[in-house]
């Protein structure tokens, strides 16, 4: 048996701490309870923290998806190194510097291209074996 999915996952969960950190310990400095309160930093790092709340989950279900219908774990895991690799880019991009335009472009396309590309695996996963069925 496989066990792939957990890896990324588990990565992707130590991502999303640090992020939840950055914005909790400027929530703190800056003393805002809600929203970003202006603060354009602030702001930033709530977006990278969400985003990555936003997009992870389905390309993890994905990934799982295809984990446990038996896909090829080289597959998987370029799946998922490339899923890690986006969201620690648009991440960096967005929490730890002032608006780094590639990187957060860059992650983005990684990541879209991770979810898309799991997605129609698992279509065709489904198309071929109710086909061979």
């Amino acid at each position: 048996m496989m066990i792939v999915t957990p890896i990324y996952a588990g990565l992707l969960g130590l991502l999303l701490v640090v992020l939840s950190a950055r914005v909790i310990l400027m929530r703190r400095q800056q003393k805002v309870s809600l929203g970003h309160a202006g603060n354009t930093t602030l702001e930033r790092r709530i977006r990278a923290q969400g985003n990555l709340a936003e997009y992870a989950p389905t390309a993890l279900i994905l990934i799982g998806l295809l984990e446990l219908s038996g896909f090829g774990a080289a597959w998987l895991h370029l799946l998922g190194i490339a899923l890690v690799c986006g969201r620690l880019l648009h991440g960096w991009a967005f929490s730890f510097t002032d608006g780094n335009m590639v990187g957060r472009v860059g992650g983005m396309v990684i990541t879209l291209t991770v979810i898309g590309l799991a997605a129609v695996l698992n279509l065709l996963q489904v198309v071929l074996g109710a086909a061979g069925g």
